[in-house]
């Protein structure tokens, strides 16, 4: 039986995750700072199919104490999904907050890589696979994105390297780049607005964190031989959007 560890595990796409890997058959770590919603996921799917690890991704030292934690039939990561992350504010660059903006790269970049560099040893060993999840931010640009599409586009280009130096290796590295998914990113980003929710989501037939979730399960259960680079997605309703142009005079 194989494992995956699932960051952000809490609610939206790292939580269906959880759900669809262990239907699939495969044992799950997940983490994340909620604790309660944590446990509900293991009583509901079962302590033997999914272990919870409680802690802040940004936290080096509770994250390696525990890793350090894991059973024994927990502690063999041949999938890890980098899907912890979050955008914080709505603001264009001049008007947002930096602290933010450094929770962000904290959060989206630096603890990713980090927990990528932790378990690469033990990924190697067992030809792995290693899924991060960026954003079509990534790629289009909109105001107020700012940052965050900026850690998201790290994302991107940190797969691609990863990729190129694991040649050889067997491991298998993938970014997903969704667009929208209607999930808890837009009230946490927003502070907690149910109506800016609302008022994205309402009537745009969004894609689900089980879309993405699939998605990834997909990616991960293909034969050896075959790598998904890149791995774009969005609701039919969205697309791409026009230039900006500011007229003077």
């Amino acid at each position: 039986m194989k494992t995956a560890l699932v960051t952000g595990g809490t609610a939206g796409i790292g939580e269906a995750c959880v759900r669809a890997f262990v239907k699939a058959g495969w044992r799950v770590v997940t983490t994340g700072r909620r604790a309660d919603r944590l446990e509900a996921l293991v009583t509901d799917l079962g302590a033997d199919k999914v272990h919870a690890l409680v802690f802040d991704v940004r936290d080096e030292a509770a994250r390696d104490a525990a890793l350090a934690s894991l059973p024994a039939e927990f502690a063999a990561i041949d999938c890890l999904v980098n899907n912890a992350g979050l955008a914080l504010g709505t603001e264009p660059a001049q008007q947002a907050s930096v602290d933010n903006w450094k929770t962000m790269i904290d959060t989206n970049v630096t603890a990713l890589v980090s927990l990528t560099h932790k378990l690469l040893p033990g990924l190697i060993e067992r030809k792995g696979a290693i899924v991060n999840l960026a954003s079509t931010a990534a790629t289009y640009p909109y105001t107020g994105g700012n940052v965050y599409g900026g850690t998201k586009a790290f994302v991107h280009q940190f797969s691609l390297g990863l990729r190129s130096d694991l040649h050889g290796t067997g491991v298998r590295v993938t970014s997903i780049e969704p667009g929208m998914v209607e999930t808890e990113f837009t009230l946490i980003r927003t502070g907690g607005s149910q109506a800016a929710s609302d008022a994205l989501y309402g009537g745009s037939n969004p894609m689900t964190g089980d879309d993405i979730a699939e998605t990834i399960l997909w990616v991960a259960t293909l034969p050896p031989h075959l790598n998904i680079n890149t791995l774009e997605l969005m609701p039919v309703s969205q697309s791409f959007a026009g230039f900006q142009v500011a007229r003077v005079g």
